[in-house]
């Protein structure tokens, strides 16, 4: 089970957040570039980079990215407001070794077929939910669309894995949603990366012992912000 830290960007800044909501925004103090080059140093081998400001359409943190990307040498998948082919190629020419889209899997069909078919090999498809209706805009929006018929439309389109994610449990310290995720794994054949509620080894532990294989890996985030978890005992952990 690899571990995959999270570094979310506002105003440049870390900052973490509760199910996703911008009333619950915690700042966190240092240079993010200095967050996750600590990540890379306690063993993370990828990091998981999200423009918040990109997913709620208030501007970007490219510059952020780009800085990261360059500051490390473990691949950094970058999302978060990604719905055209110029922002796409924008993030890769950053450093972005992969591409997360969401909103777009839902709002265009189209273009976000033909990023996938552009960027191939290098798209992930970000699937949150909230119990079965899936959310975009940064979790702000709901929608009517399903998120098996989701998960299934976005492997035929030839994305190979996805991230999925509880809102509920987002930021709660809660767990990760067992459940939710065995019945989105049985979806489709692709793999799953597990987000949203990791607060101690224990929930990896269980996370690990209890997922398929395709299950394999997982984004923690608060847990590391707020102490409740090392990183380094984490990736030996589960390894």
């Amino acid at each position: 089970m690899l571990v995959v830290p999270a570094i979310d960007l506002r105003a440049g800044k870390c900052v973490r957040m509760k199910q996703g909501d911008p009333t619950t925004e915690m700042s966190y103090d240092g240079d993010p570039v200095e967050r996750a080059k600590s990540f890379v140093a306690a063993g993370a081998q990828r990091l998981h980079v999200i423009d918040l400001d990109g997913a709620f359409g208030s501007g970007e943190n490219l510059t952020a990215v780009a800085q990261i990307c360059e500051a490390v040498d473990v691949p950094v998948q970058v999302g978060g407001g990604i719905r055209t082919s110029k922002h796409a190629t924008d993030a890769c020419a950053a450093g972005a070794s992969e591409i997360i889209l969401g909103t777009l899997l839902v709002e265009d069909e189209r273009l976000a077929r033909n990023i996938i078919g552009q960027f191939s090999g290098k798209v992930i498809a970000a699937i949150d939910a909230r119990g079965r209706e899936v959310a975009i805009h940064g979790w702000q929006d709901r929608t009517p669309v399903d998120r098996d018929a989701l998960v299934r439309r976005v492997a035929q389109w030839g994305v190979s894995r996805i991230i999925f994610t509880e809102i509920r449990r987002d930021g709660m310290g809660e767990g990760y949603d067992i459940d939710a995720l065995r019945e989105v794994a049985d979806v489709a054949q692709v793999k799953v990366t597990a987000s949203g509620g990791a607060r101690n080894i224990d929930d990896l532990l269980l996370l690990k012992s209890s997922m398929p294989p395709t299950v394999d890996s997982c984004i923690v985030g608060s847990a590391l912000y707020n102490g409740t978890l090392d990183l380094k005992e984490a990736i030996a952990a589960v390894a």
